[in-house]
């Protein structure tokens, strides 16, 4: 395993981060707890959950992936050995199951001290906002288009001033951004600045071959204010698997459960997905290995969220940190990437 350290901090992380989102639907208790030893025995000490997962949300599995980590926590006594990423929810039809009042001050005391609760801990690493309250363009929309009907007023600085309680009380360490834009990270940043507060130091953002949207503005955000990007969807739901190309999903794949997560299923993505597994296996790598290694590979990426089913999918993609892209590979990505830029943003 590769590590690197979390922006400002002395804290030290695996470049693969286990992602969590499918434990509590598509994979059970067991499962998951079989995928957290596999991942720290391979060497991975970060990893990521939220209060929404798992995914798809709803009421009946509200925080359940939480719960499962808290409940390998308790039987382990592991929590020493895993940095803990977790994330209060952000507004929107589909998790007012959760709560509706977006980052107010008393939404994010309670959204801690719940995740607390469930994790069976007494302190999180690094605590996330999920998306903006604000109406812009995340989730698979290309471009930002004001809309005149968002009643959010800007309260960056009041979420900022009770993230920063929250550091003080010791129940948090560090905080971070999540689908976030160039101008809401901006703010952020220059708010802590003035006012001497708590600083937002990573970014988690759709990052992979099929999605480079970060590397429009954000990239150089990340770069100058050192904000590490905590990439996740790097294999695009599995398309970058090509076994969706290929015919070879299985029947609990993700995209065959869940077909309305439509965002890397354009004809456009999967044009890219098939020039890729073409480039892949040209260069003696696996489709996925080629994906991840590309991730790994960026320099404002502090740490690869990978995730998967079951346990051989989850230990090729943490061998994926072994895999390094030649100079003429990446030209070669490149050269796609210029015929079918962002399919899937």
């Amino acid at each position: 395993m590769r590590y690197t350290k979390l922006p400002n901090t002395n804290i030290e992380v695996s470049k693969i981060c286990l992602g969590t989102m499918t434990w509590g639907n598509q994979n059970t208790q067991e499962e998951g707890f079989a995928q957290m030893d596999l991942a720290l025995d391979y060497g991975v000490n970060f990893f990521d959950c939220a209060e929404l997962y798992p995914v798809p949300a709803e009421a009946k599995t509200y925080a359940e992936t939480e719960r499962i980590i808290g409940n390998w926590f308790a039987k382990t006594g592991n929590r020493d050995k895993v940095v803990l990423a977790t994330k209060i929810v952000g507004p929107g039809d589909y998790t007012a199951h959760i709560r509706t009042s977006g980052f107010s001050k008393e939404a994010l005391h309670e959204a801690v001290d719940n995740s607390l609760k469930r994790l069976q801990t007494d302190y999180i690493d690094l605590y996330q906002l999920h998306w903006p309250e604000r109406k812009t363009n995340t989730f698979g929309i290309r471009d930002y288009q004001y809309d005149t009907t968002d009643p959010w007023q800007e309260n960056f600085l009041e979420v900022l001033q009770t993230l920063d309680e929250i550091i003080k009380s010791g129940k948090v360490r560090h905080i971070g951004l999540s689908n976030e834009k160039a101008w809401g990270t901006m703010r952020y940043l220059e708010l802590a600045k003035q006012h001497q507060l708590a600083k937002m130091i990573t970014i988690q953002n759709s990052y992979s071959l099929l999605n480079r949207t970060f590397e429009g503005d954000l990239a150089e955000v990340s770069h100058r204010e050192n904000i590490g990007l905590l990439a996740y969807s790097p294999m695009a739901f599995g398309v970058l698997s090509g076994k969706y190309i290929k015919g070879t999903a299985a029947d609990n794949a993700r995209l065959k459960l869940f077909p309305r997560f439509a965002r890397y299923s354009s004809t456009q993505s999967t044009e890219a997905a098939k020039r890729y597994l073409e480039l892949a296996e040209a260069n003696g790598l696996t489709l996925a290995q080629m994906a991840l290694a590309f991730v790994n590979q960026r320099p404002f990426v502090t740490a690869n969220i990978i995730g998967a089913t079951n346990l051989e999918q989850l230990e090729e993609n943490i061998k994926s940190i072994d895999v390094e892209l030649s100079e003429d590979l990446l030209k070669s990505i490149n050269a796609v990437h210029a015929e079918i830029p962002n399919p899937a943003p």
